[in-house]
């Protein structure tokens, strides 16, 4: 679910990005953040307020987990999960660094960044502790809500470190913060 994590922080910052084009290859996520908020210079980077996003998870496999382990995980994964934050006005005008990694685990970096005219790609990596994850995102944008489809791939010391996740992750902002914003 690090994954999870780490998308939600993207695709918010990503939602409301104005026409110019930003790419990166080998790059942090802070250097990413920061080619993002240069690229908008003093406009509003996204429509600062609450947003209100669904991830819905098509399919997890950790192989070598028991069936009947595998089908509770399956249920448990099944419905989609609606989550709420709220989104500052300084937030919206410059990224924080984990605003795009959704953590600040300095082992991510992006092979490649791609986001310009509604469209965005990226591929990241991290590496920890003889574990790697690979995340690839694709999907579209506006200032008011997004659309990102996931594939994520992890591998570690053993089997039971291994995973393999597609999702959708769908947003839209709903107004103003209310204080009550559960991330």
């Amino acid at each position: 679910m690090r994954a999870a994590i780490i998308l939600c922080g993207a695709v918010v910052a990503l939602s409301g990005c104005g026409e110019k084009t930003v790419t990166a290859t080998n790059a942090t996520p802070a250097e990413v953040a920061e080619k993002v908020a240069s690229a908008q210079q003093s406009e509003q980077f996204i429509s600062p307020g609450r947003w209100e996003a669904t991830m819905t998870i098509h399919d997890m496999t950790i192989p070598g987990m028991p069936p009947e382990m595998a089908a509770r995980m399956k249920s448990m994964t099944a419905k989609p999960k609606t989550f709420d934050s709220c989104v500052t006005p300084e937030e919206a005008k410059k990224p924080k660094e984990d605003f795009f990694s959704g953590n600040n685990d300095k082992s991510c970096r992006y092979d490649s960044f791609s986001m310009g005219a509604g469209v965005i790609s990226a591929v990241m990596h991290c590496s920890s502790d003889g574990a790697t994850q690979t995340m690839k995102m694709k999907g579209t944008y506006g200032p008011e809500s997004y659309h990102i489809d996931i594939d994520t791939s992890a591998s570690g010391k053993s089997q039971a470190e291994a995973m393999t996740m597609s999702a959708t992750m769908d947003a839209k902002r709903t107004g103003e913060c209310t204080g009550k914003e559960r991330t």
